[in-house]
């Protein structure tokens, strides 16, 4: 079993994908490089969606305090945002380990 280590650090640090991609897996790359964007973007979204409101509220009222405003955000309760971070962390988990250990088309290192 080779390990491909530069693959690895690919998906690990930059992007999931980028290690299949690296290895010639572009279907597999594109598909993870586009899902991992999807899940992602979607629980910032709805993040900033729900932080929104409570920024300006304080803004309008003029409390500037950031206890309260990390206050309101902790009350926040976005059990779906919780959802996409967990199946963007398996996305994220597989392309890395699918880089490393996983068969890629040969390539020709110059």
């Amino acid at each position: 079993m080779k390990v491909n280590l530069k693959a690895a650090l690919l998906s690990a640090f930059v992007l999931p994908g980028l290690g299949q991609l690296y290895k010639g897996n572009r279907l597999k790359g594109s598909v993870l490089l586009i899902l991992a964007n999807i899940f992602l973007l979607l629980a910032l979204f709805l993040v900033l969606r729900g932080i929104g409101p409570i920024v300006s509220a304080a803004m309008l009222s003029g409390a500037d305090d950031p206890y309260w405003i990390a206050d309101q955000i902790q009350q926040l309760r976005t059990p779906f945002v919780k959802w996409l971070l967990t199946i963007f962390s398996a996305i994220w988990l597989y392309a890395v380990i699918d880089a490393a250990i996983g068969k890629g088309k040969a390539r020709a290192d110059n």
